[in-house]
């Protein structure tokens, strides 16, 4: 008999899990990333196989990206979420063993004489009792349900590379508007002393009577233009630092500068990889994923709800008014075994079924969405990152020619063949084409972060120092 429970038990342990098992649905991933390189179509090498310090060169900004993932309050909060989900992945699974318990008591008291006649009335009463049930999981209700909750907490650690991935491009992207923010300044403090310096020429020229109102106005004009730009230059300063230090977790206060705009590394080539890989490479790909399978197993348990639980009880313990007889003579014992299922409950677990497969399909929806969405956010970013290329190198040609006819017209001045007004002309026009450089230079070094951020980031999502010890 003792070998029959036996066998029993392990039928009901390993039987059938009902629901549909997990297959990864069939997406639409393009054959290549538009907008990569003709040179580069089925290449497995991607730009995000690199960790985040090989990309950002700036030892400066790789201090600062160090202290965001250490800091960060978003990464802390995601941390944080992934050990609860990690925690509630336990409960479900602790659903596969007996639960064993325990209950203890003493108690004294007497009865009255008129209903239980006795010599000594008053007694004590020690009770132990040991208690376990066990729910035999035929039908794979807690299989599924542990299924599931080890999918959300997978999800959740996904989201945490997802939160990682984000500090560092946030990080960095902050840097470098504030590099442009720097570089400016900059100008505008070059371009006011320029400025400045012309409207003292024309004023001294006007007290000699050499020159007009309306070149010394034409002047100043362009002196207070240039000088109303400042003010505004330094709080956009302040307001960029206080947002840095906000990623960094740490009070408001000034930031530490590095290379500057012109003197960050950016590779001339970004290889995407292959299409298929950013499946598997980006966070939020594989969280979605992670959430389908989750929403998967919830239609198991829905469908294993119309069976019938069969379950283990029983107990062990004792009760007696000495302590020597508690195990003895007091002894007591029970074990049982039970069945209970549903019959008639009013059309509930056919519409709990229903709804587990409508949040499956609204999971599968998701994950598609986010699979043409992120194709499409590396397209975007990596034809961003061409075009600005192209554009950066018009602009510095703009620019340099307007450089160029600042110096001539200096030159014609010196030699007499032109007024003054004509080498104010030639610098009001190189003011703004400068400004237009540095801002199609952060928009490059943008659009990087972007392409990064959009291929998955570095596997390495972690301090430099974290990198280190793992690779000891």
């Amino acid at each position: 008999m003792r070998w029959r429970w036996l066998v029993w038990i392990s039928l009901f342990a390993t039987g059938c899990t009902v629901g549909p098992n997990y297959k990864r649905p069939a997406v639409t991933v393009p054959e290549s990333v538009r907008g990569a390189p003709a040179a580069e179509a089925g290449e497995a090498a991607s730009l995000a196989d690199r960790p985040w310090w090989e990309i950002f060169g700036d030892e400066t900004l790789q201090s600062l990206i160090d202290e965001a993932l250490r800091n960060n309050y978003d990464a802390r909060t995601a941390a944080w979420r992934v050990e609860e989900f990690r925690a509630r992945a336990g409960i479900a699974r602790s659903e596969f063993y007996p639960q064993i318990g325990y209950q203890g008591g003493w108690s004294r008291g007497r009865q009255s004489e008129f209903v239980q006649p006795s010599l000594n009335p008053t007694k004590s009463l020690q009770d132990v009792n040991l208690a376990f049930s066990w729910e035999i999981d035929v039908w794979g209700r807690i299989r599924r349900l542990s299924e599931a909750a080890l999918a959300e907490y997978l999800s959740t650690e996904q989201g945490r590379r997802g939160v990682l991935l984000s500090v560092v491009s946030d990080t960095a992207a902050a840097y470098f508007q504030l590099r442009d923010l720097d570089a400016r300044l900059a100008i505008a403090n070059r371009t006011t002393q320029a400025f400045q310096g012309t409207y003292d020429l024309f004023d001294r020229q006007r007290a000699g009577g050499l020159t007009s109102e309306l070149e010394v106005s034409r002047a100043e004009a362009a002196l207070a233009a240039a000088a109303a730009t400042i003010p505004d230059l330094e709080q956009q300063i302040v307001a960029q630092e206080n947002l840095i230090c906000f990623l960094l977790g740490r009070d408001p206060g000034p930031i530490p500068r590095g290379a500057g705009l012109t003197e960050q590394a950016i590779p001339p080539q970004v290889p995407v990889g292959l299409p298929s890989a950013l499946l598997e490479r980006r966070p939020d790909l594989r969280q979605a994923e992670e959430q389908l399978v989750a929403a998967n197993a919830r239609v198991g348990v829905a469908t294993a709800n119309f069976f019938p639980k069969i379950s283990l009880t029983g107990s062990f313990g004792g009760a007696s008014p000495e302590l020597e007889n508690l195990f003895h003579a007091g002894r007591m014992w029970s074990i049982a075994a039970g069945l209970a299922g549903p019959l008639f409950q009013g059309g509930r677990l056919r519409n709990e079924y229903d709804a587990e497969v409508a949040r499956f399909e609204q999971a599968m929806a998701q994950y598609e969405s986010a699979v043409t969405h992120a194709f499409g956010e590396v397209s975007t970013a990596l034809t961003a990152y061409g075009s600005l290329a192209a554009a950066e190198k018009q602009q510095a040609r703009s620019v340099a020619a307007y450089q160029e006819s600042v110096e001539l017209a200096n030159i014609r001045y010196v030699a007499g063949l032109s007024s003054y007004v004509e080498v104010l002309d030639a610098e009001q026009l190189l003011y703004p084409e400068e400004n237009t450089l540095a801002q199609m230079q952060v928009a490059r070094l943008d659009a990087l972060v972007a392409l990064y951020r959009a291929l998955g980031g570095g596997w390495p999502l972690e301090t430099r120092e974290e990198s280190r010890r793992a690779s000891r």
